[in-house]
């Protein structure tokens, strides 16, 4: 199986919404199950339906998170220097706009564009690994071609 490349905060992230689940989640489902199986006939009780699809949804979530971890393969960014590449922290300018972004190229599993996480197989980020301070990239987005000019790169 190919690793997951992943950073250190990425990986425990995914532990401790495993433990969460383990802990919390999955002994409070069973005892909603339980409390809603004493409520009569299964075939119409709602409750029962209800719990016994979240519990599902929760047994699927730490099977996926738990495949996850045996793959990951923690990246520790402050040990890297150079072009960019993952683990990079990348402040861009768009050429059009002026408008400064901030983005961390990270691993698909913690990606998040509203936190500055940036998922290494997107588009930004692909165009913009290999690429030195000072480069200027051109980006094929779903919103159209965007320019970008590299004004820092750092590994935090």
């Amino acid at each position: 199986m190919e690793k997951i490349p992943m950073t250190r905060e990425g990986s425990l992230a995914l532990e401790t919404e495993l433990k969460k689940l383990k802990s919390v989640e999955r002994p409070n489902i069973i005892q909603a199950i339980s409390e809603a199986r004493e409520h009569g006939d299964l075939s119409e009780n709602a409750e029962y339906h209800s719990a016994r699809e979240k519990h599902s949804f929760i047994e699927g979530r730490i099977k996926e998170i738990e495949a996850i971890i045996s793959l990951a393969e923690v990246i520790d960014p402050t040990s890297l220097t150079g072009a960019i590449k993952f683990g990079a922290t990348v402040t861009l300018v768009d050429e059009d706009t002026d408008e400064e972004k901030t983005w961390q190229i990270v691993g698909e599993h913690e990606a998040n564009i509203e936190a500055g996480l940036l998922n290494m197989k997107s588009p930004i980020a692909r165009a913009l690994i290999g690429k030195d301070e000072g480069d200027s990239v051109e980006v094929k987005t779903p919103g159209g071609e965007k320019a970008y000019e590299i004004l820092k790169i750092e590994y935090k």
